[in-house]
């Protein structure tokens, strides 16, 4: 008899890659010491090379640091990063030349929640293939805080204009949780907490049908920005039944035409020192290998 599979578990939607997060950063050296030193993470050696600007490799995705006043994401990135104890040495190490500023690490059951120098929070998990599926190093989710009651309205907007599946988060109706790629998620946990205004930080996400969403969001009127012929940008997530604003995060989108789609990103191995280099071990795998599949 023939093995019946779940062909519904594989789709993924319109949306299939969450590429980057972006925030400014008024230092470049501090962004170093936390997202280099610290998190263990890897500096793109091609683009980006000069002191203005720094992009920071996760596996597939980046952390994108232009320098200008500090940008804070209003909640916190999620990432996936292996070695647990590795990564508390590597934070202690750079902790004194931080000192003064927001930056703090704090152990919790499942995850290890580090705070860069303005105030941006990651939290960092070990790889697991029930919730992060293959990943060994990379951005499963970014989380926002959003206003109580904006989550149903969030779960609309999604499918309706960007063709991304949406759906409350393990049924619970305060957070929505937005297919944005393979393993990769958008969640927006309601809040009573006040928030601070929005500053302009973005993610950018690539999509495949790329004039559908285009067409339906520039007749509401919710296109920000016209890039280039590869890339427009949004901002205002609505309550399409209402057009109610419910949340402003800015979303780079790129079509998979973009020169950029998927280009391979270098992850070196952050425990490769040279007192205990090792040839054939520069690099951090970012998938789990056959034995963990």
């Amino acid at each position: 008899m023939n093995k019946k599979f779940d062909r519904a578990a594989e789709d993924l939607g319109n949306s299939i890659h969450l590429e980057h997060v972006n925030v400014q950063v008024p230092d470049q050296h501090l962004a170093t010491l936390f997202y280099v030193a610290g998190l263990g993470l890897t500096r793109d050696p091609y683009l980006m090379v000069s002191d203005n600007n720094m992009w920071v490799n996760v596996g597939r995705s980046q952390f994108h640091l232009p320098s200008g006043e500090a940008q804070v994401l209003r909640g916190h990135t999620g990432l996936v990063i292996s070695g647990r104890a590795a990564l508390l040495e590597r934070l202690a190490s750079v902790s004194k030349k931080l000192g003064g500023t927001k930056f703090a690490f704090s152990e919790h059951n499942d995850y290890v929640e580090a705070i860069c120098p303005w105030g941006n929070r990651v939290r960092c998990y070990e790889p697991d293939a029930a919730r992060f599926g293959r990943i060994t190093l990379g951005i499963p989710y970014v989380e926002f805080d959003v206003p109580a009651g904006a989550a149903r309205g969030i779960c609309a907007f999604y499918p309706h204009f960007v063709a991304a599946p949406a759906e409350f988060n393990n049924g619970d109706s305060t957070v929505a949780r937005v297919k944005i790629g393979k393993d990769q998620y958008l969640l927006f946990r309601e809040t009573d907490r006040p928030q601070p205004d929005y500053d302009g930080h973005h993610v950018q996400m690539y999509i495949t049908d790329f004039s559908g969403p285009y067409r339906r969001l520039a007749e509401r009127d919710l296109i920000f920005s016209e890039d280039n012929q590869y890339q427009y940008r949004f901002r205002d997530i609505i309550d399409p039944a209402d057009g109610k604003h419910l949340f402003t995060i800015e979303h780079e989108v790129r079509s998979t035409t973009h020169p950029m789609y998927l280009r391979p990103l270098v992850n070196r191995n952050p425990s490769q020192t040279n007192m205990n280099y090792a040839q054939g071990h520069d690099q951090w795998v970012w998938a789990m290998d056959p034995s963990g599949y």
